[in-house]
């Protein structure tokens, strides 16, 4: 079975870094990425645009709109990306050079960072962006749920607040990223009720091969999120993705394949993916 990453990282940001080194025990590079793509038979993998300006800075408000993937001075064969936004720096001479960027093949989508920078889906700041989503037929992704970073503030990524959004833009689909989790429940009522929400399953797990097992097997850690998975009744709104570099790819491919029926993995990893990002299907 072909595998989409829907949402993996290749920035240069040192908690990332640190990460790798620390926790997942992996190689956070160029290289690194191609192998494990290889091995786990993932053929594409949709990065989130982000730059750190400043050491241990994210969230950064001197970052630029658009953001983009700069680990390496090459972006790999197989990965496309989502332009990230600061809503900082959304002058218009910043649209204007978001607006260009989105007209390249490889940008698939549009990156919001809710809870790293204190502004909510609906805030009038972000009108401007979804006009252009909307403009270029993209996809709108949001970070929800608990933030990598202490200075994140909650209240803005809870997914309840995606809502008004989905409501508001319903030519944009929307992408909520790591199903809101822990709040996946109220996550899962916003899928349910909204035909262009979306959720990604990444990022619920930080660590390695091991750590997944030891998440997986205890008795009521991923009982909020098998709950919620159910509530939604449709596993065809859900994506495959990683959160790389926050764990290694092929364990949490199995992990991912244990708790979602067989019948729609095909769904979950790979055609749902097609349906969000419909821009990917040339690098397919």
């Amino acid at each position: 079975m072909k595998i989409i990453d829907a949402h993996m990282h290749f920035s240069n940001i040192e908690s990332f870094k640190e990460t790798a080194i620390n926790q997942s025990k992996l190689d956070y590079s160029y290289n690194g990425i191609l192998k494990e793509y290889e091995e786990a038979n993932v053929v594409l993998g949709i990065g989130m645009g982000l730059v750190e300006k400043e050491v241990e800075g994210f969230p950064d408000p001197s970052a630029p709109t658009p953001m983009g993937l700069d680990l390496d001075e090459r972006i790999p064969p197989p990965v496309v990306y989502c332009a990230g936004i600061n809503p900082y720096n959304l002058d218009s001479q910043s649209l204007q050079k978001l607006e260009k960027t989105l007209q390249n093949p490889r940008v698939v989508g549009i990156k919001m960072y809710l809870g790293y920078y204190p502004f909510y889906a609906y805030d009038e700041v972000y009108q401007p962006v979804y006009k252009l989503a909307s403009k270029y037929e993209l996809p709108v992704v949001f970070h929800t749920g608990d933030t990598y970073s202490e200075r994140g503030l909650l209240k803005y990524s809870h997914p309840l607040t995606l809502d008004e959004v989905a409501v508001e833009h319903r030519d944009i689909n929307f992408m909520m990223a790591h199903f809101g989790d822990p709040w996946t429940l109220d996550g899962a009522e916003v899928v349910y009720k909204n035909r262009n929400m979306y959720a990604d399953l990444s990022g619920l797990v930080v660590g390695t091969a091991g750590d997944i097992k030891r998440y997986k097997d205890s008795p009521r850690f991923f009982n909020h999120l098998k709950h919620a998975l159910t509530f939604t009744d449709n596993y065809q709104k859900f994506l495959f993705g990683t959160d790389w570099p926050l764990v290694p790819i092929e364990p949490y491919i199995e992990f991912i394949k244990e708790i979602i029926p067989a019948e729609y993995h095909e769904d979950v990893f790979y055609k749902t993916a097609v349906k969000v990002f419909p821009r990917i299907k040339p690098y397919l």
